[in-house]
């Protein structure tokens, strides 16, 4: 493929130059400016194949080819550890993350675990919370929990099932009696300190 060139303008702009200063006589040298057209932008073709149209019979093509591909190799299925487990191995596990969570400042994620103990029907952990709200809090940090109990019992088949139990928003503390009761059933050892110090309720 040609392209036409235009050959560069040759300009002569009269300028003086002395030769001598003794002498008067002045020379003209012409002093040519080129002035050069703009070369064109030249295209290149893209070449064929490169990209490939979604509804082309060539990607139809292209895609079956890979089907082929994907079906003659076979992939190792990978065994995951599925040892057995106890209910008080998977409190202990659970408590640590929770524990762990709130070194980290989570608190509302550590508050939702230690609501009440999560009860284990086979490999399925059954979690009560009070509301749908926390449901959604829970759910936002639920695999990682879950990756974590994963890893530490030593079984892939565990999961975790929500139970929204509205009866346990009952269970809240009103009265101060009611609030020290509830405490008390967390830590026993504030029983002991109010009588050291004889403190009322």
């Amino acid at each position: 493929m040609e392209i036409p060139v235009q050959a560069p303008e040759l300009i002569s702009v009269p300028t003086t130059v002395p030769i001598n200063e003794e002498e008067a006589d002045v020379i003209t040298v012409p002093i040519p400016t080129e002035t050069f057209a703009e070369t064109p932008k030249i295209e290149t073709p893209i070449p064929p194949g490169t990209k490939v149209s979604a509804l082309s019979l060539s990607s139809i093509r292209a895609k079956r080819e890979l089907e082929q591909s994907h079906k003659s190799t076979i992939k190792d299925t990978v065994h995951l550890p599925t040892e057995a487990f106890t209910e008080t191995d998977m409190l202990l596990q659970w408590n640590k993350y929770a524990q762990r969570l709130g070194d980290k400042g989570r608190k509302i994620m550590e508050s939702l675990m230690l609501v009440n103990d999560p009860k284990l029907d086979g490999t399925t952990i059954i979690h009560e919370l009070p509301n749908e709200g926390s449901k959604i809090d829970f759910e936002g940090e639920k695999f990682d929990l879950l990756g974590y109990l994963r890893g530490k019992l030593h079984n892939h088949d565990i999961m975790i099932e929500i139970v929204i139990n509205e009866a346990m928003d009952s269970r809240k503390a009103f009265t101060a009696q009611d609030r020290f009761n509830r405490l008390n059933e967390m830590n026993p050892n504030l029983e002991l300190l109010r009588k050291t110090f004889d403190l009322d309720i």
